[in-house]
C-alpha cells in the first residue's frame, strides 16, 4: 500500500491491521515516534494525520491510503526547526526526552488549530500527552513562546 509520510509517497508490503507506530519505526526507518502504552493513553506516539493529532499506536495503517502523515521527522528540519521545536530547545523542555516527539506534534496541532491559546487551552489539550518528568511547567511556556514566534 502507499503512504504519504512527511511529504513523500511511500510503498509499504503490511497487513492492514498493522499500527501506524510500527510502520512508522520499522518498516520506514522513523524512530523519531515512540511507544509508550499501546493503547492511547499516553500520547508518546502522537503523529499527524491530515494536520490532526492521532495516536500512531491504535491507527490501522490500512485505513491511512490517501492521508497526509506528518512525524516528528517531517516537522522541521535540523538546520529549519518548526516553532514549536525551536521553543523546546530553547525552554530546555526535555528532560529523558522519551515522550517529547510525542508532546511536540501535540502542541504544533493545537498551534495550527488555535495561535494563541491560554493556560487552560493547553492544559487541556496537552492533557493526553503524559510527562514521567513532570515538565508541563516547561511545556506550557514552550508552547506559549511557539505562538508568539508563529505570530511574527
Amino acid at each position: 500500500m502507499r503512504l504519504n509520510v512527511n511529504g513523500e509517497d511511500r510503498e509499504v508490503d503490511v497487513a492492514p491491521d498493522m499500527p501506524l507506530l510500527w510502520v512508522l519505526r520499522e518498516e520506514l526507518n522513523l524512530p523519531g515516534t515512540r511507544y509508550g502504552c499501546g493503547v492511547a493513553q499516553c500520547g508518546a506516539c502522537t503523529v499527524h494525520i491530515d494536520g490532526r493529532a492521532e495516536r500512531s499506536c491504535q491507527a490501522r495503517v490500512g485505513d491511512l491510503e490517501g492521508t497526509q502523515i506528518t512525524t516528528v521527522e517531517g516537522l522541521g528540519q535540523p538546520d529549519a526547526l518548526h516553532a514549536v521545536q525551536r521553543a523546546w530547545v530553547d525552554h530546555q523542555v526535555a528532560q529523558c526526552g522519551y515522550c517529547q516527539s510525542g508532546q511536540i506534534m501535540q502542541a504544533a496541532a493545537l498551534l495550527a488549530a488555535n495561535p494563541s491559546p491560554t493556560d487552560e487551552d493547553i492544559d487541556f489539550e496537552m492533557s493526553g500527552n503524559l510527562c514521567r518528568c513532570g515538565t508541563y511547567p516547561r511545556i506550557r511556556a514552550a508552547i506559549h513562546a511557539a505562538a508568539r514566534a508563529m505570530e511574527g
